[in-house]
């Protein structure tokens, strides 16, 4: 990217879609038989779907999911047609000829659903695909085990629906020791048993991890495919995809007993300097990463001071030699020093958050093919 173009901007992120498609290979090469999706949702995570999207069909997947229908429908005319687009939330009352119209694949959630998708199938005299989930244990989409029993009792329970596969989602799969992780594959086990020969899909990014018994026939990686660690306490072996960098707008010397920022709460107890910086909580960077989080400049780890504004955020920059920040230069916000988790970390939060809060204020610079 061009200094030129990214003159009007405050920052740059840098998105490395070849980190990210070897993160996916990565996850695959995992597998024994199963088939690895990717899931997209919420804009590829905050990355950009209609980039990320394409980037992985070239790497070899042909299973996405999203939540929303109108995710669906954008991500629809990037993919090639055998590429299989599966909206997790299912199709809301009236909305179901859309997914027929846009060849997107309904993750059906309740009864209601099931017998709607049914009704537009008896209506179009098709057979319709779509997947079914059922609950485990998050008490959050799904059917309840009383609804598949009652659903798979009769003959004529599904009659109407291709059923691509079975599925549902781990609770804390990132902490391979809770024994939550083995009741719910129970649970799924035997929600497997009321509809023998349907292919199954139970592990997310941090399932994958928890062995070959949990992958069934299809995975579902989320996170880690945009480098989040996948379990918990573990070295991170996914490689980071995103790098922030924010443009200086000014620097200045402050004394001893200077106090920095929105209500002073932060005091220079030497004398300092420190350089604003263009970027925000309205850039998704969080407030609450005031006085937690750090910059970085040639390796050497800078502290954010005082509270984080709507547009600027303030550095120490005084351990860094004179004169090698100034007004322009760029400083790294998130990096592979600072990557995701341990942004969230400061920001009392999970590296999900840090990524789906990017903000659209930013140039973006997608990486690929060994280029950047």
């Amino acid at each position: 990217m061009s200094e030129s173009t990214l003159n009007p901007f405050g920052a740059l992120l840098s998105i490395d879609l070849d980190a990210l498609c070897d993160n996916w290979r990565s996850l695959r090469a995992r597998l024994s038989a199963a088939e690895c999706a990717a899931v997209v949702k919420a804009d590829a995570y905050g990355l950009g779907a209609e980039r990320v999207a394409p980037a992985l069909y070239r790497a070899g997947c042909r299973s996405f999911f999203v939540a929303h229908l109108n995710e669906g429908i954008r991500l629809r005319p990037v993919l090639p047609a055998d590429a299989d687009i599966h909206v997790l939330h299912g199709p809301h009352p009236g909305a179901e000829r859309d997914f027929v119209r846009n060849r997107l694949v309904p993750v059906l959630n309740s009864l209601p659903q099931v017998q709607a998708w049914q009704s537009l199938a008896r209506d179009l005299d098709a057979m319709l695909p779509a997947v079914l989930q059922v609950d485990t244990g998050m008490a959050r989409l799904g059917l309840a085990p009383d609804e598949l029993e009652h659903l798979t009792a009769s003959p004529d329970g599904l009659q109407g629906i291709a059923l691509k596969f079975l599925m549902s989602h781990l609770v804390s799969a990132e902490a391979q020791g809770n024994a939550v992780n083995g009741l719910q594959l129970e649970r799924f086990r035997a929600a497997r048993g009321r509809l023998p020969g349907v292919r199954c899909s139970l592990a997310n990014s941090s399932g994958i991890f928890l062995g070959e018994a949990y992958h069934f026939d299809l995975v579902r990686p989320g996170a880690a495919l945009y480098g989040v660690a996948p379990v918990a306490g573990q070295p991170n072996p996914l490689r980071p995809v995103i790098r922030l960098q924010g443009k200086v707008l000014q620097t200045r010397r402050i004394a001893a007993g200077t106090a920095v920022g929105y209500s002073h709460t932060w005091t220079a107890a030497r004398p300092s300097r420190v350089a604003t910086v263009a970027v925000g909580y309205a850039d998704g960077y969080l407030r609450s990463l005031s006085n937690s989080g750090v910059a970085h400049c040639d390796g050497i780890s800078l502290p954010l001071i005082g509270n984080i504004s709507m547009d600027t955020l303030i550095v120490d920059i005084t351990d860094l030699p004179e004169g090698r920040i100034v007004e322009g230069d760029l400083l790294d916000l998130a990096d592979p020093l600072n990557g995701v988790d341990a942004i969230a970390s400061r920001a009392g939060t999970i590296g999900y958050e840090i990524l789906t809060s990017l903000g659209q204020r930013y140039a973006r610079r997608y990486i690929e093919g060994g280029e950047g």
